[in-house]
Order: C-alpha cells, then sequence, then structure tokens
C-alpha cells in the first residue's frame, strides 16, 4: 500500500535527499576528477561514477531512503526494478554529459549542475513509485 501521507513522504525525501545527495555528490565527483584531471572522456568517466553510485545507492536507499515501505518479501523484483531505475538515470546524466561537453561544447562541470539537480529528482518519484513501493 502506497502512503502518501505528508510526514512520511516527508521523512523519506528527507532520508533520500541525504542518502542520495551524498551519493550523487559522490557520482558526480568520480566523473569530474575522471575527466577534469586525468583526461578520461567524459561518457567513460560518467560510467566509472555510475557504477560506484548504483551499487552503493542500492544498499543504503533500501536499508535507510525507503526502509519500512512497500513489502520486503520481493527482493529479486525490487532489485530488478532497481537496476532499471539506475539505468534510466545512468542515461540521463549521460544524456546530460553527451550534449553538455558534446554538441554544446561545454565545460567538463556543466554536467554535474543537472545531475544533482534533476536526476536525484526522477529517482526519488521513480524509487518511491515503483522500486520500494
Amino acid at each position: 500500500m502506497h502512503e502518501w501521507t505528508f510526514p512520511r513522504l516527508a521523512g523519506q525525501l528527507l532520508r533520500f535527499g541525504m542518502v542520495g545527495g551524498v551519493v550523487t555528490l559522490l557520482s558526480a565527483l568520480i566523473y569530474y576528477v575522471s575527466a577534469a584531471r586525468f583526461g578520461v572522456p567524459p561518457l567513460l568517466a560518467n560510467v566509472l561514477g555510475y557504477l560506484v553510485g548504483g551499487a552503493l545507492g542500492y544498499v543504503l536507499h533500501s536499508r535507510i531512503s525507503f526502509r519500512g515501505y512497500g513489502r520486503r518479501d520481493r527482493t529479486a523484483l525490487r532489485t530488478g526494478r532497481f537496476a532499471v531505475v539506475s539505468l534510466i538515470t545512468f542515461a540521463l546524466n549521460s544524456l546530460f554529459v553527451g550534449v553538455l561537453t558534446g554538441p554544446l561544447d561545454g565545460a567538463t562541470w556543466w554536467p554535474v549542475v543537472p545531475m544533482i539537480g534533476v536526476t536525484p529528482l526522477v529517482a526519488f518519484y521513480l524509487n518511491r513509485r515503483w522500486v520500494f513501493g
């Protein structure tokens, strides 16, 4: 059962923001340092950030952000759905990196802005509604 009461939603959003903030900042940092400091091509640097963030994100979100929410007897289904959401957010970040550092010829840091400001909102919505709900 999806509980959309304000206190419950606010608590999840706060926990998701804290956990997701750490995961997002770590992923963005790995992307930026790899691309800007070590010369890794931006899309490959995004893959490196995604791999670390995806693994850490599942563990922390399932144990902290959405603890006690949704059914816990469907671990395989939840894991598969988390993987799909993770791929969606990876594709979104790849789009930001590809467009902003490619055709727009922007600075390496440009994609970090939507990675931090847009992708987490998409991830929260999909995780709450579909993965952990």
